[in-house]
């Protein structure tokens, strides 16, 4: 009993420390790539897939794509960076960081669901609540992470609603509203971890 209560008085000790430890798992290498993919997406939906636009579930499932690759290259350099930076604090870190933003995440794929089965005339606001929901994630993770995160947060936050605002005048799907808000963010959101430390690596 002696032997369970201290492993259990470990993890609390660690879990502690994690809450109270700038998290720097994010590097500023994946987070520029993933702008990168966005864009480039919006490029290929702008032109060579312009029809999509006219075919919601083949313009939302190009973006799923994107961003399941996004987050396996944010991933995959978080393991990395956390091992690097945190060592025996790693895993408690990552799950820190991984529940911090699920909420959101989850709210973003029931939206979606829920609105590509059971509402399709109302699938033109999806861009905009997924930006707003990034938003809503970064600032609930902004704790543990840099002070500047916060104008990544407000950018998302500011960018979902004025995406609502202009396509609630014609009810249509542009590349242009769902890539740029998050080419912006994302670059953004790069920059802030580089100017707060992160070192410019894509091990």
């Amino acid at each position: 009993m002696d032997h369970r209560k201290a492993l259990a008085d470990i993890d609390d000790i660690r879990n502690q420390l994690a809450a109270s430890t700038t998290f720097r798992g994010f590097g500023p290498a994946a987070l520029t790539a993933t702008g990168g993919l966005a864009l480039l997406m919006t490029l290929l939906q702008a032109t060579m897939l312009a029809p999509m636009a006219a075919d919601p579930i083949a313009f939302f499932s190009s973006w799923i794509a994107v961003a399941v690759v996004a987050t396996a290259l944010i991933g995959a350099e978080m393991l990395v960076r956390s091992r690097r930076h945190h060592s025996g604090l790693a895993d408690a870190m990552i799950l820190q960081a991984v529940q911090q933003f699920l909420p959101s995440g989850a709210a973003g794929a029931a939206i979606a669901a829920i609105l590509l089965r059971f509402a399709p005339d109302a699938v033109w606001m999806l861009p905009g609540l997924w930006q707003i929901l990034v938003g809503i994630g970064i600032f609930s993770a902004a704790h543990s992470l840099p002070k500047a995160a916060n104008l990544g947060a407000a950018w998302y936050f500011i960018a979902g609603c004025v995406v609502l605002m202009l396509a609630s005048q014609s009810h249509a799907l542009s590349p242009w509203a769902m890539g740029i808000p998050f080419a912006v963010g994302q670059l953004l959101m790069a920059a802030v971890i580089f100017l707060a430390g992160g070192d410019n690596d894509a091990d």
